[in-house]
């Protein structure tokens, strides 16, 4: 009996040392974590401009150089569309720098997990989720803006345009392009501020004006203003900060920002709500690294514009006075409610001219 006993307490020990050792493993595994020491694979779907990514994801693969990234990457419309598709069982992990107003029509879908990254509290209010835990945080807002090529405009004896108004002059005719606003979101970004700036009829009757000018509608917005730049059109509405990337390589071309304001949106992030997710830790871990100090200044250098308070310096040849000129009354769950019926809408009208899907 007393033998029985000894072996039932060495037995005893002999689990809580175990259990002790695992204790300490995990922790340290987790002090590895926090240093940097994760590894895995994380599927990454995003709308930011093709040459930015490699720029911008730099200093987290020096972080975490174990982690292998699959970034899925097109236009806004056509992530946007591929993610509703895809629901639940979708390949996404995270979501970054696709519009907020696209993730606002994810959540609506119960699309988007809650998760609160590390340093959300330096972005400002109106760029990141009004509620908490968040669902969504912004790194940058891109915003339309009007690319003239002046050397076209000179030959033809125009003026450059200041305004919308100004677009819907018959001297320009044939002279426009625009994104289309179910692929990009520019695109959207733009008719959803004009609806919402003028009002639903005068939006719609001056999309129709518009139209008359419009020599075609692209799948990409930042294609007008490399149009614009080769001067085949002479006049792109787009990117604000693809026309400031023309002029910074040498194009004969000027950055307007109309007199009414600018369309925008906020490019953001979020962690995808889905069946089954093996890697939370790593999702986690990239949405925390996406709005670093260092990435955010890179967001900034890219696009004028930081959704976090900063001092930094605007980029040489990005146009004075972009933030004061953005729409203030731009509702984004307004545009992400009435996606669908605008699409629609426009689609109806304006299609005829869109360029060919390649």
């Amino acid at each position: 009996m007393k033998n029985h006993t000894f072996k039932l307490f060495i037995l005893l020990l002999s689990i809580l040392v175990l259990t002790a050792c695992g204790n300490a493993n995990s922790e340290e595994a987790t002090t590895s974590n926090q240093e940097g020491g994760l590894s895995g694979e994380l599927t990454v779907y995003t709308a930011i401009e093709e040459e930015l990514i490699p720029q911008y994801l730099e200093k987290f693969k020096v972080k975490y150089p174990d982690v292998k990234l699959n970034i899925v990457r097109d236009s806004t419309g056509i992530i946007t569309a591929k993610l509703l598709s895809e629901g639940k069982n979708t390949q996404a992990d995270v979501v970054w720098g696709l519009a907020a107003s696209s993730l606002l029509a994810l959540d609506q879908k119960d699309m988007l997990a809650s998760y609160t990254p590390k340093g959300s509290d330096k972005i400002l209010p109106s760029f990141k989720d009004s509620k908490e835990p968040l669902k969504w945080v912004g790194n940058t807002s891109f915003m339309t803006g009007v690319v003239v090529n002046t050397t076209e405009l000179e030959k033809k004896n125009l003026p450059i345009p200041k305004s919308y108004e100004d677009l819907i002059k018959p001297e320009y005719k044939d002279m426009i392009v625009m994104p289309h606003p179910a692929s990009s979101g520019t695109g959207f970004l733009t008719v959803s501020a004009w609806l919402q700036m003028m009002g639903e009829d005068k939006g719609w009757k001056f999309m129709n004006d518009l139209h008359e000018n419009v020599a075609t509608y692209t799948h990409s917005g930042s294609k007008p203003a490399k149009l614009a730049a080769s001067g085949e059109y002479a006049i792109g509405i787009t990117l604000a900060y693809s026309g400031v990337q023309q002029k910074q390589e040498g194009a004969p071309v000027e950055v307007v920002l109309p007199e009414e304001g600018l369309g925008w949106d906020v490019e953001a992030n979020g962690l995808i709500n889905k069946n089954e997710m093996k890697n939370k830790e790593l999702a986690k871990a990239f949405l925390d690294w996406a709005i670093t100090d260092d990435v955010m200044k890179k967001y900034f250098d890219a696009n004028g514009f930081s959704t976090m308070e900063n001092n930094f310096e605007l980029p040489d040849g990005f146009p004075e006075g972009v933030e004061e000129k953005m729409f203030s009354d731009n509702d984004l769950n307004w545009a992400a409610q009435n996606r669908d019926s605008i699409l629609k809408e426009w689609d109806s009208q304006f299609s005829s001219k869109a360029e060919p899907t390649q």
